[in-house]
């Protein structure tokens, strides 16, 4: 059942959108960062031959790289400025959440309000530059010999000034993405980063309908699947806006006040517990953990190929290893339930938010305040989060399964589903609160005055 505030939001009317210039201000800024966005995205390394590197990547179909050329918009297939995009900043966006619940003089930071947000994210920061870094010299380094068995070379220029201007063009790259998410998150509409990542996929949907047509055209697919992955897509969205939505709203009562005017109403309220609190980050963590071996491999091309023990049983990894497997299908579901719990209990802590209730003097009902409230919030969280994890393995292994025993020559994944679904409706949702804050000032002005023609 949708909250006050949503019944609300929902009845603004989108004729107030002419009128709310704040709002068109901030979504032009958006719309012109997300341009800049695509233009970065075909601005190619310096020292790189493009037909080389088409042919290359071409072998390696079907690795972790096609999963982030995904998220990249193409960027890591072109081997842009912004090849590696905005993923090593979420990684060191994970990682210093995963230290603060570890760490103890993070966690203090963390307490400090905004002053300790604002170290935090420094610290994000410099991981980011770390990590860009070591990711920008072994992309370098594997260029370099990336093709050497087939006599095919993507690098034309000195090796040395390659890895150099490599590592200082993708930490610019990274960077600049980095700084760009964060004026459209303060400047304009949604989430920065999350738009950006968005905007990527986004930017593959167009040459994925062609391709669909144009499988349909020459007969390589035939009309009733195109229909049936087209039904598959719609009803996987319209599942994932209801799970997305889906919250256990816990009952909090506060107790009554002693005022000057008397004795005060015991005030109710509820904590909203959403059904899928991991988001997006356990099937992204799986699928990279799976796809690395098989991408390792096809760097190595001919080299693992009967060498060694170690390459045969790469190699037989990998063919176990391969889309729509069943090892593939119960390591991957089983990866997405474990990340599951594990970033749940990372990002939400039932003893802390326990503990604010007590503070502020609010109590769960029938459960006595502090350590019981902590236990009774960690029982139904573990609940709720096991139809999160089926949730989100549903979700992604479906897809997954139908391109499998399918043969669709095209990536459908539920991740990128999930992340283009997510971040629309949390837009629209900002959208929205535009709308209603400008509708409020127009009636707080008519009414100011009404109030002045009284006088």
């Amino acid at each position: 059942m949708a909250s006050a505030a949503e019944q609300l939001a929902a009845n603004v009317s989108l004729s107030q959108f002419s009128k709310a210039t704040d709002l068109k201000k901030r979504l032009w800024f958006t719309l012109g960062a997300l341009i800049v966005f695509r233009l970065l995205s075909h601005v190619p390394l310096p020292g790189i031959d493009p037909r080389a590197l088409e042919v290359l990547f071409s072998q390696t179909r079907g690795g972790v790289l096609d999963f982030f050329n995904t998220f990249s918009g193409g960027s890591l297939e072109r081997m842009s400025l912004i090849a590696l995009g905005v993923m090593p900043y979420i990684t060191a966006s994970i990682v210093v959440q995963l230290a603060t619940s570890l760490s103890p003089q993070l966690a203090a930071i963390k307490k400090e309000g905004e002053s300790g947000r604002k170290k935090l994210n420094q610290y994000t920061r410099y991981g980011t530059v770390g990590l860009t870094a070591i990711q920008a010299y072994f992309i370098a380094v594997g260029l370099e010999s990336w093709g050497s068995t087939q006599g095919i070379a993507a690098v034309v220029v000195d090796p040395y000034l390659f890895r150099f201007t490599t590592v200082l063009s993708l930490i610019g790259g990274t960077m600049f993405l980095m700084w760009l998410g964060e004026q459209i998150t303060s400047r304009g509409i949604g989430n920065g980063v999350s738009l950006i990542i968005m905007a990527g996929i986004v930017a593959a949907i167009p040459t994925t309908i062609v391709n669909v047509l144009e499988g349909g055209r020459t007969g390589s697919l035939s009309p009733i699947l195109i229909i049936g992955v087209l039904a598959l897509v719609i009803g996987l969205i319209l599942f994932i806006c209801f799970m997305e939505r889906a919250q256990r709203r816990v009952l909090i009562q506060y107790p009554k006040r002693q005022t000057a005017r008397g004795m005060m109403q015991a005030d109710k309220s509820h904590l909203p517990l959403k059904i899928n609190t991991a988001n997006v980050i356990p099937p992204i963590f799986a699928s990279s953990l799976l796809l690395m071996p098989l991408t390792i491999s096809q760097f190595a091309g001919k080299r693992v190929e009967g060498d060694s023990a170690w390459g045969d049983f790469l190699i037989g990894l990998n063919q176990y290893l391969a889309h729509g497997t069943p090892l593939y299908m119960s390591l991957y579901a089983a990866g997405i339930i474990f990340f599951c719990f594990f970033y749940t209990a990372v990002v939400f802590n039932p003893e802390e938010t326990a503990d604010n209730l007590k503070r502020y003097g609010g109590f769960v009902p029938g459960i006595r305040p502090g350590k019981s409230t902590a236990d009774y919030l960690d029982y139904v969280l573990t609940r709720i989060t096991v139809l999160g994890a089926g949730y989100l393995t549903f979700i992604c292994l479906v897809p997954e399964y139908i391109v499998a025993r399918a043969g669709i020559p095209f990536y459908l994944g539920g991740t990128s589903l999930l992340i283009v679904v997510n971040v629309t409706i949390d837009t629209v949702t900002q959208i929205q609160s535009h709308l209603l804050a400008h509708q409020y000032g127009d009636l707080i002005k008519k009414s100011k005055l009404k109030g002045g023609v009284r006088r």
